[in-house]
């Protein structure tokens, strides 16, 4: 099996000068990424706001202006810049990934390097899967609910209105697209270890129970302190679980239909060498 691994023993130097190139690379793409995302920051940011107007449709305040603010002088370039970061690393994901592949590609088997590529190819789209849905179902809804506390004013009532911070609204929802992102990255996870012997469908199964109860508390530490968001994170995470479980059955199903085929043609070897030690 040895002859199935293209990696070439190396001094310990090589090995660092390897990862140094491979780390300048990714670094490199995260660079012009973030310059490219920065100097488009504004627009990206109005792109983001589109779940506020939606919510605002949501609640039938049509006549109203969708209105942000930030209270320093300094916070608006700050969220231009954390724009910046955020869409130049989802812009880089993939260079990122790539350089990572190559880097720990030559240490591994053909078909571990089979079985580990249809993964890195899954993992960004079920992470652009969960931001999707992010960003058409639960922002929305999320800043509906928030909309749904105004209070209109008048007959001695004050008027409260929701005027979010630019800030704190681009935190919330990049805190959504990373928890949902990360919670999609489930079945990925729970395959890989099917697939290297350190979990069965059966002990997912029988830990179903722990896992429901898991996923409202990370629902209740990744998303804001709403019943909304937090249920609505809870629920694709316990539907994923599940997903988990069938994909570990089917990687248990190929690994004993290999090994059955593997015991029938061993028979089939010691007979052909039998008949020709006979001859």
């Amino acid at each position: 099996m040895t002859d199935d691994i293209d990696d070439q023993p190396q001094p310990l130097l090589a090995h660092l000068m390897e990862l140094r190139n491979r780390l300048m690379w990714a670094i490199g793409a995260f660079f012009i990424a973030f310059l490219l995302c920065f100097a488009f920051a504004k627009p990206l940011f109005n792109f983001l706001v589109e779940p506020f107007s939606w919510a605002v449709e949501w609640a039938g305040l049509d006549s109203r202006k969708v209105e942000l603010i930030y209270t320093a002088p300094q916070e608006f370039f700050f969220t231009q810049i954390k724009i910046g970061m955020f869409g130049g690393l989802v812009l880089a994901f993939p260079m990122i990934a790539a350089q990572l592949y190559k880097f720990v590609a030559p240490g591994l088997y053909k078909n571990e390097r089979s079985a580990f590529l249809p993964f890195l190819v899954a993992s960004p789209l079920l992470f652009l899967l969960g931001a999707a849905l992010v960003y058409f179902f639960f922002t929305p809804m999320v800043m509906w609910f928030f909309l749904s506390m105004e209070q209109t004013g008048g007959d001695g009532e004050a008027s409260i209105m929701l005027l979010p911070k630019v800030s704190e609204y681009l935190g919330l929802i990049m805190t959504l697209i990373f928890a949902f992102g990360l919670v999609f990255q489930l079945p990925v996870v729970t395959t890989l270890l099917a697939r290297a012997g350190l979990a069965t469908s059966e002990g997912l199964a029988s830990k179903r129970k722990y896992a429901i109860v898991g996923a409202f508390v990370a629902a209740a530490v990744l998303t804001p302190p709403d019943p909304v968001s937090q249920i609505g994170l809870a629920l694709p995470t316990i539907i994923l679980y599940e997903i988990a479980i069938y994909c570990a059955r089917l990687v248990e199903r190929q690994r004993a239909a290999a090994r059955a085929e593997a015991e029938a043609d061993e028979p089939a070897s010691q007979a052909s060498s039998g008949s020709e030690e006979d001859s």
